[in-house]
């Protein structure tokens, strides 16, 4: 059986194709650090978001010294609350869930991204330095208005932070 040249070229691009694709997912499972999200976080009821303790009002609260933790619920086509705001220097930990249907949530310029099921809690957390300001994206179509679907993350200086939204 005669196998042209040509064919021979693209059958050994294919599989160096392959090949090439196989090592990049293998690296971005185990060589990058990349951290999956699982299925073991927090649960909560997506219907009753307004009677939980932490998600009937989502916000900043301080939780240590230069630690913070903020809740946020994500619904069609807001993120709440928004703007969220925290002092530089400090180690900020989202929870994350949607009221209604799958979301994405990504800090852009963090680590922060993951995607928000309604019912299940997403634990991001991140370390913010300077004072800036970090746009939040949904990253996951989620209806008609997807598109306008964003937030703000704004880090002040420590002295100009007031202390939350609690």
């Amino acid at each position: 059986m005669h196998i042209h040249d040509y064919e021979k070229l693209w059958l050994g691009l294919s599989l160096v194709m392959i090949v090439g694709f196989i090592a990049t997912v293998t690296y971005g499972a185990v060589g990058a650090g990349v951290e999956m999200i699982d299925d073991s976080g927090d649960t909560v009821d997506p219907n009753s978001l307004a009677d939980h303790p932490e998600f009937g009002d989502p916000g900043v609260e301080q939780v240590g010294p230069n630690e913070y933790d903020v809740h946020v619920i994500a619904r069609q086509f807001v993120f709440q609350p928004d703007p969220i705001v925290v002092p530089a220097n400090s180690t900020v930990t989202f929870y994350v869930t949607s009221a209604d249907v799958t979301h994405g949530f990504e800090v852009v310029g963090t680590n922060a991204n993951a995607m928000v099921i309604p019912g299940e809690v997403a634990e991001l957390t991140v370390e913010v330095n300077e004072p800036n300001e970090y746009g939040i994206i949904c990253h996951e179509y989620c209806g008609s208005g997807h598109h306008d679907m964003e937030g703000l993350l704004r880090v002040v200086p420590e002295d100009e932070y007031d202390g939350g939204d609690r």
